[in-house]
């Protein structure tokens, strides 16, 4: 700014002396012509010019007079003119610098503002919550009070941003901004600390009986559907609880222990937990691979295993079950049973389902150019099959890969429809439509009745292994196994057993009827290059 006001003073006084020096030559030039018609004058009276001729001149010519006083206006204009002038060009000085000044304060303003607000919302950013919870902290240790905090999260709001778009993405943020509004108080603090995360920090006068009031307030708003683009969006929230000075003594251990909560909160039906120490066992480890499993879905860490099944009657693999595993670099090789709870607790069993679809289709259709004709299934989680946008979804992987849709299994376990069976069929009958199979994954230990069964447009029933393994030793295993293949067969379906683990399991399942079985018997799943070396060796006999 003084450099600047220094630049601006510096023009002025430029200014001021180009005008006062274009004045001294008019000055002259006056003086110049002046001289040069007395001159003129004397000759033409005299015959001669000289300095009494020229003196004469003036004393009889009326014309010399009003000339002789042109040096002097030249000269008083001149430096009239660059007074008013500087005056003015001060003046524009002194404006411009306080128009500077007040910009400068202006961009001042909007750069803490936005350093410590959300730019879309306006809300209080993590930035400033911190801020805010230090100071809270401070006087509810003073005053001997407590405080609490909120950590609020929308579920499956990536689905939105995926599905309509993120610009609508926005718009729903923004209405429910304005629902929370309505709630909070104007003493507590409601900030956006993520993507689709809100915190709400309640003032040291709130009670136990006031957090719980303003809980079942923060639910009810989310009972009415949000209106985007003429839709009508339902969206659920969890909600995380921590307080001071119960719950830790600094804004750090209260924000991760609040988020502990909201972890916990995710998998219980009632969308809320207050924390408690029971949530820090292993808590460190299961919040450094959540952050870590989402990692390896975006960067393509993860891997597919394929296990083959094994068609009885034609005595060859027909397709292979693609199974995910996690080389993770701190905690090694990890099977599905280790991981996938975890992603269908946060929420990222979604991204993890599209991209083992994905990748299986990927290789299904590289098996397929060299001529390998294999089907391959895929196990469908209870939140994947309730997603109303993953036969779209398939439709574009479908598109996009050279591999019939009817090579495409879809194993889907009974439990995962007691949820929302209407919807669980309507999704079903959707991919069904496609060409793609639908298999009933771990049949035997599920509630569907055999009314709802036979609605479903499935094409193969699971045996679940626990029956199959045992059922050589336990007279009411192996009847429950040949039950569900009577059924199985009765339905038109084709009935597999998984989990064969030796010949005589094999042998008796071929004996009861059973068209395909899967185990460690004939093999482990393996990558697609050990499979490939697989099928070309010798297999393991069943008869």
């Amino acid at each position: 700014m003084d450099k600047l006001r220094q630049s601006l003073r510096a023009n002025v006084k430029l200014m001021k002396s180009e005008i006062t020096r274009y004045a001294l030559f008019g000055t002259l030039i006056a003086f110049g012509a002046l001289i040069l018609a007395t001159a003129i004058n004397a000759y033409l009276q005299s015959g001669e010019i000289t300095i009494q001729a020229m003196i004469e001149a003036q004393k009889t010519n009326v014309t010399l007079w009003i000339m002789d006083a042109m040096p002097f206006i030249f000269a008083f204009w001149g430096q009239y003119t660059s007074t008013i002038m500087a005056y003015e060009a001060g003046s524009i000085v002194m404006e411009q610098t306080a128009d500077l000044r007040n910009l400068t304060v202006e961009l001042e303003h909007k750069a803490v503002h936005e350093s410590t607000h959300d730019t879309l919302t306006g809300l209080p950013n993590r930035t400033l919550l911190y801020d805010r919870l230090n100071h809270a902290i401070q006087m509810a240790s003073r005053r001997k009070t407590s405080l609490v905090l909120m950590i609020l999260d929308l579920d499956e709001f990536k689905q939105v941003n995926e599905t309509l778009g993120h610009y609508s993405g926005d718009q729903l943020l923004c209405q429910v901004v304005s629902r929370l509004q309505i709630i909070i108080r104007k003493s507590d603090t409601l900030a956006r600390v993520g993507g689709d995360e809100f915190a709400i920090l309640l003032d040291m006068s709130t009670h136990r009986e006031m957090v719980l009031n303003i809980v079942k307030k923060l639910q009810k708003i989310f009972m009415e559907p949000f209106s985007i683009e003429g839709l009508d969006i339902e969206v659920m929230a969890s909600i995380g609880i921590a307080s001071f000075p119960d719950h830790g003594m600094e804004a750090d251990t209260i924000m991760q222990r609040a988020n502990l909560a909201l972890v916990n909160a995710k998998q219980n039906t009632k969308k809320f937990a207050v924390y408690n120490k029971d949530m820090d066992k292993g808590s460190p480890k299961r919040i450094t691979m959540m952050g870590e499993l989402r990692h390896a879905i975006d960067t393509n860490e993860l891997m597919v295993y394929y296990q083959p099944k094994v068609n009885l009657a034609q005595d060859r693999v027909g397709s292979v079950e693609a199974l995910v595993r996690w080389q993770h670099p701190e905690h090694g090789f990890l099977s599905p049973d280790e991981f996938i709870p975890m992603a269908e607790r946060t929420g990222l069993i979604r991204p993890l389902t599209i991209w083992v679809l994905n990748a299986a289709l990927k290789q299904g259709e590289k098996w397929h150019k060299k001529g390998l004709k294999i089907g391959i299934a895929v196990n469908l989680s209870p939140a994947a099959l309730l997603d109303t946008e993953l036969p779209d979804v398939i439709v574009g992987m479908l598109s996009l890969y050279e591999i019939p849709a009817r090579y495409i299994t879809l194993e889907v376990t009974e439990g995962s429809m007691i949820k929302d069976p209407d919807l669980a069929l309507k999704i079903l009958s959707r991919l069904a439509e496609l060409d793609i199979k639908i298999s009933i994954d771990d049949f035997g230990t599920g509630y569907s009745s055999l009314a709802y069964l036979k609605k479903l447009p499935a094409k193969e029933l699971k045996i679940d292994k626990s029956f199959v393994m045992d059922m050589l030793e336990s007279e009411s295993d192996a009847v429950i196994v040949k039950s569900i293949i009577d059924l199985g067969h009765n339905l038109s379906m084709k009935v597999v057993a998984e989990g064969v683990e030796n010949k005589e399991t094999a042998v008796k399942l071929k004996a009861l009827g059973c068209d395909i079985i899967q185990g460690f018997y004939f093999s482990k799943p393996l990558n697609h290059e050990a499979l490939i070396q697989w099928l070309g060796e010798k297999r393991q006999p069943i008869n």
